[in-house]
């Protein structure tokens, strides 16, 4: 009797625990999420980072705030020369009067590019960070953007020079891309 009193208390306890948890809140409109997102309010811009990589090693320590609420039309003549010196303490390819990078540019022209750190893309043709043929017209996801970019700061006018720090060796990611949006794989 008492081991009966006992199923029976507990499966009422179970069904109370169950019925009072359960609701039909879905048709509530109250707790729907807004039809436009709310950007009211005060925001402080902390980074800056439309190239991947680029903030982080040109920009010289005591400048990184300065530089992450820097307007990026105002990012070539305040930060240009900041770059350039950066790039030719760090880069044995720029080391001579005249080095170029693959692009053809030497060091004066390419962190003039750099400096404005926004993230092309171009509305007709080929997104891509570089495939060879175009240049920073975008980015697609399977993009090696770092390799591209320690390629143009150590790789020379032909890819060649300093091999050893042209390369990041991670060819491929942990998971395939998805086929559809959000493109991205589940995390671990």
């Amino acid at each position: 009797m008492k081991n009966n009193l006992f199923s029976i208390f507990t499966l009422l306890l179970c069904l109370s625990i169950l019925l009072t948890s359960c609701s039909n809140d879905d048709d509530n409109n109250d707790y729907m999420m807004p039809a436009e997102p709310d950007f009211s309010g005060s925001y402080t811009q902390m980074d800056q980072m439309g190239r991947p990589a680029v903030n982080t090693v040109f920009v010289s320590s005591d400048a990184k705030d300065m530089f992450n609420v820097t307007t990026p039309s105002d990012q070539q003549s305040e930060f240009q020369s900041m770059f350039e010196s950066n790039l030719t303490a760090l880069s044995p390819a720029y080391a001579n009067p005249g080095d170029m990078n693959a692009l053809g540019q030497d060091a004066a022209a390419f962190t003039g590019l750099l400096a404005t750190d926004v993230l092309n893309v171009s509305l007709e043709g080929t997104t891509t960070f570089y495939d060879g043929t175009n240049i920073l017209t975008g980015r697609n996801l399977s993009d090696d953007v770092i390799t591209v970019e320690l390629l143009l700061i150590f790789g020379g006018e032909d890819f060649t020079e300093n091999p050893s720090l042209s390369d990041d060796h991670v060819d491929a990611n942990d998971k395939d891309f998805l086929t559809s949006f959000p493109y991205l794989a589940a995390p671990w």
